[in-house]
């Protein structure tokens, strides 16, 4: 019961964190953002991992290194998708391969699903298939209207005062905070996205099964050598790209809260994969997608096709007869 308990609020701690990290790509570059999040990250891990003491060995070492840069790049190249496409297509198909991964680890390693899980993989197959087709986020007033037409008339109508449509006291905070005209190019699902999406979902996937191979002896301090493994990996990429580079406003608080969150996500998904099956927890953490596309729905209004729609159900289904079974 711990190892659900822990591998659901990784769930919920990821969800959000993909979310707020993802908003926050949308205004400056993914580097950026991850320059900010994981030395935050570290520096809850470090306060963490402290009072719990622990025993370190080579191999906790060296599988909490390797899981370090792994989940550098995966969240690079996550929060890089969800700034070029849609959330609610980019989160859920990267959770089926997070899924997926441990299950076929697992499998390898001797753990034998039931044929309930077989029919998960089945239906997230079709979910892959379905939620990767073209898809825009773009608002539906600049659809309908067109994209000429100024965005604050089209959806606040041409007599209402400009201060009133744009900042008034009732406006929604998101629209508050990001703006009327920020962000208003539309977010498609492209064959860049998509190769963003499937590398994120691959080193998200590897690094549930590389944390499933640290010591439980030696308690949190992997956690805290990979992260400093992955805060000097993004670090260098962003020195290298140009990125490195401070970030304000609403930009900041967002990586912050995005750093703590990746941090209780981290230790959370550490306590499940401990206490439960590889495959069992992999698929539990992967339902993150839930409260990212809800988000993404209420809060940023996309909008996705009936197939992507089945798509995503599908994708949970997949999910949840794969943790059933």
């Amino acid at each position: 019961m711990i190892g659900v308990v822990a591998a659901l609020v990784a769930a919920m701690s990821y969800g959000v964190s993909d979310f707020v990290g993802g908003i926050a790509s949308r205004r400056v570059a993914a580097l950026r953002v991850v320059i900010v999040s994981y030395p935050v990250a570290l520096v809850v891990l470090v306060a963490a991992a402290a009072p719990l003491g622990g025993t370190m060995s080579t191999a906790a070492v060296v599988w909490g290194l390797l899981s370090g840069v792994g989940q550098a790049f995966g969240v690079w190249w996550f929060y890089a998708a969800l700034g070029s496409g849609p959330i609610s297509v980019v989160s859920p198909l990267t959770a089926i391969l997070v899924a997926g991964l441990p299950v076929g680890v697992g499998l390898t390693l001797g753990e034998r699903p039931s044929a309930l899980a077989g029919v998960g993989v089945v239906l997230a197959l079709i979910a892959v298939v379905l939620v990767s087709r073209e898809a825009s986020d773009e608002p539906l007033a600049r659809r309908e209207f067109g994209p000429d037409e100024p965005l604050a008339r089209r959806e606040f109508g041409p007599d209402e005062p400009l201060a009133r449509r744009e900042f008034g006291p009732d406006e929604p905070l998101a629209r508050r905070e990001f703006g009327p005209d920020e962000d208003a190019r539309p977010h498609r699902f492209t064959m860049k996205v998509a190769w963003l999406t499937v590398g994120a979902g691959v080193a998200f996937g590897m690094n549930f099964v590389i944390l499933d191979q640290i010591p439980v002896e030696a308690n949190l301090w992997p956690l805290v050598l990979g992260r400093v493994a992955a805060t000097v990996v993004v670090l260098v990429a962003a020195l290298a790209t140009a990125n490195l580079a401070r970030i304000r406003g609403v930009p900041l608080r967002l990586a912050l809260l995005a750093g703590v969150l990746d941090a209780v996500a981290t230790v959370t998904s550490l306590l499940a994969l401990q206490a439960s099956l590889l495959s069992l927890a992999g698929v539990l953490i992967a339902l993150y997608p839930a409260a990212t596309v809800l988000l993404a729905i209420v809060v940023l209004r996309e909008r996705v096709t009936s197939w992507q729609a089945i798509g995503m159900v599908l994708a949970l289904l997949a999910v949840a007869l794969i943790t059933a079974g």
